[in-house]
Order: C-alpha cells, then sequence, then structure tokens
C-alpha cells in the first residue's frame, strides 16, 4: 500500500497538470481570440477568428504531449507498484518521471532554449523504461 499510496499521490499532481495545461490553452485562446470551432470564433467576434495563432498551437503540442506521455505512465506506474518495488525506489521513479514532465511543460510553454525541453522528455522516459522492464520480469514467468 505504500508504493501505491506514493504512486497515486505523483498521478494526482500530473493530472492536476494536465488540467493546467488545458485550462492554460483556453485562456490563451480567449486573450488570442483564435479559436478551433465556428460556433466558438462568432461567440467571441466573428469568423476572422476561426483561425490558428502559432502559441495557441504551442499550448495545444504541450498539452497533447502529456497525453502522450502520462497516460502511459499511469498505467505502468500502477502495474510496477503491484509488483513489490521498495518504495525508496519506486518514489525515485515516480519523482523523476512528474520532474521532468513538469520541466518539459515549462520548456514547451515558456520556448525555453533546446535542447531542454528534449533532455526533459529523455529524462521522463528513463523511469518509464525502468518499469517497463520491471514489469515484464517480474510476469515472465506467466506468460
Amino acid at each position: 500500500v505504500p508504493v501505491f499510496s506514493c504512486f497515486v499521490f505523483y498521478a494526482v499532481l500530473l493530472v492536476i497538470k494536465m488540467y493546467t495545461i488545458a485550462v492554460i490553452t483556453g485562456q490563451v485562446r480567449l486573450r488570442k481570440k483564435a479559436f478551433a470551432n465556428p460556433e466558438d470564433a462568432l461567440r467571441h467576434g466573428g469568423l476572422q477568428f476561426h483561425r490558428e495563432d502559432p502559441y495557441v498551437e504551442r499550448c495545444r503540442r504541450a498539452h497533447l504531449n502529456d497525453l502522450e506521455n502520462i497516460l502511459p505512465f499511469l498505467f505502468l506506474g500502477a502495474v510496477y507498484s503491484l509488483t513489490g518495488p521498495s518504495l525508496t525506489v519506486a518514489r525515485f521513479h515516480f519523482v523523476v518521471f512528474f520532474l521532468a514532465r513538469v520541466l518539459h511543460s515549462l520548456a514547451y510553454l515558456l520556448a525555453l532554449q533546446a535542447p531542454t525541453r528534449s533532455l526533459a522528455y529523455t529524462a521522463a522516459q528513463v523511469p518509464c523504461v525502468s518499469m517497463a522492464v520491471q514489469i515484464l520480469m517480474s510476469v515472465a514467468a506467466y506468460a
């Protein structure tokens, strides 16, 4: 239970971070008056605002990247928690992933100098690969 509880703590923080990026995207859309749907543009001034904006698109990409990376972590972390890892090792995996994803989002939203975003992405993949390998090793005998 302690490892799973630790996982849940970081998983919930990551979901909150994803929601935050979604809200930021919406707020930027409103501020930039760049709406993806004509009905939204009409509600906010006219069809001329049914358009793309580079910063709105940057926010959208940050959110999509979260979906592509955090969702697999949620599965891997939950299953990994069931394999009986030590709390210290498991916490290290969860913290590294969490901090790397926060840095990745900041690098995306603030357009930080390359290769900040790539390094954050790579750092987040390391614990995921580690957990995946450990999961496979723990269940291989049953395959």
